[in-house]
């Protein structure tokens, strides 16, 4: 585990004129190397949680301050960063220009939210919390990080009040605080949300990607149909409006036309990407089945959302408890299904039977292990739920 770097009073402040010009330009530098040393320390630590291989029980860091619940010191943090943010942006564009000031609220933001926000990435530790939390939490601390670290590069060191503006292929200062603002009010709701509700939401997240990809799907499906009906129409409305006596001669010049434009295009969709005429692979086949698993699929995700996730308390359970390795198995699992699915849809789209028959399969896989892992409740063998996954899985193979 690494140890958080801090700074402390002697080595940020520690001038001739702790109030002028130069304590304040050192004390921007001396900001600015601890925010990027904070940052090093968080993705170091987002990096170790993106392991694919769970570590052993010797191997997984222990929380330093089990007591210490590291969403709310992560909320503490960004909340006061937010408001200490506020009043530096302030400063750097009104005139007079204080460095004082300025100096006291970079004090306060290398005392205080800045190191607390590493901390809490630090304590947040997947063998308690889950890697899908854990790394979360460090995505968003890192974000508060960086915006914070280009509001202070805005402060000015020559003592005259910035004037906003977008710089030099970048942000002006009051832009960036409303970045800045927006990661830290992004860090509070997801504190907020609590262990389960954030795997609760990023459940629903994953269930809308599923559903996205069978809407994309459906309506591939309805191309080859709905341009020949379209077609159909416009040519009965042209017929009732043209002459009599020229009627035959346009149906027959209008029928060639069509056969021969619809020839031309059914040999450009063949090439692409649409379902044949005739069909020969029997993809629409495959088609019909795969929306009909998708449509059982997004109702797994919305059951197991609401059935076993809601049910999680908004803290995380003891250390020791094996309930964390059980929900990162399962978040793997409803992590990999859209990312397969995405991948089932570009076969559909190449018309290619033998990737869509494997990975079709793959697919259905992980929906029957993602469900036999839920199958029972969190402490017990059985409840209503546990029934509804054996009706599931009948349904799929039916389907």
């Amino acid at each position: 585990m690494q140890k958080i770097v801090t700074m402390s009073s002697t080595t940020t402040t520690t001038t001739t004129n702790p109030t002028g010009l130069d304590a304040l330009n050192n004390l921007i530098t001396s900001t600015l190397d601890l925010i990027t040393r904070l940052e090093t320390v968080v993705a170091n630590i987002t990096a170790e949680n993106q392991r694919t291989s769970a570590p052993s029980s010797t191997e997984a860091p222990a929380n330093p301050h089990p007591e210490i619940n590291p969403l709310s010191l992560a909320s503490d943090s960004a909340t006061l960063l937010r408001a200490h943010a506020t009043k530096l942006s302030l400063l750097i564009i009104n005139e007079p220009f204080t460095p004082s000031a300025i100096i006291s609220i970079l004090r306060q933001l290398t005392s205080g939210p800045l190191p607390g926000l590493a901390s809490a990435a630090q304590i947040c530790v997947a063998s308690q919390w889950t890697k899908t939390i854990s790394q979360d939490l460090g995505y968003r601390i890192s974000r508060v990080l960086r915006e914070t670290r280009a509001l202070v590069g805005k402060i000015p060191g020559d003592g005259k009040a910035l004037k906003d503006g977008p710089a030099k292929g970048g942000r002006g200062s009051i832009a960036n605080t409303g970045t800045l603002w927006a990661a830290c009010d992004e860090l509070v709701a997801f504190a907020k949300r609590g262990f389960g509700g954030n795997l609760v939401k990023k459940t629903e997240e994953l269930r809308d990607t599923v559903k996205d990809v069978m809407e994309e799907l459906k309506e591939w499906g309805e191309e080859t149909g709905s341009d020949d009906e379209d077609e159909e129409e416009d040519d009965d409305e042209d017929e009732e409006e043209e002459d009599e006596g020229v009627k035959e001669v346009t149906q027959s010049l209008e029928a060639t036309k069509i056969a021969d434009t619809q020839a031309m295009l059914d040999d450009l969709m063949n090439s692409s990407s649409y379902i044949p005429r005739d069909d020969p692979d029997k993809i629409r086949e495959r088609l019909d089945s795969c929306l009909r698993r998708l449509r059982l699929v997004t109702l797994l995700y919305q059951a197991v959302g609401k059935r076993r996730l809601k049910s999680l308390p908004q803290t995380a359970p003891v250390e020791g408890s094996d309930l964390p390795t059980r929900l990162d198995e399962i978040m793997v699992l409803l992590k990999k299904i859209p990312e397969r699915f995405g991948s089932l849809a570009l076969a559909f789209y190449e018309l290619d039977p033998v990737e869509i028959d494997k990975l079709m399969d793959q697919c259905f896989f992980d929906c029957f292990a993602v469900a036999e892992l839920l199958i029972k409740p969190w402490d017990g063998e059985k409840d209503e739920f546990s029934d509804w996954v054996v009706k599931f899985q009948a349904e799929v193979k039916k389907a």
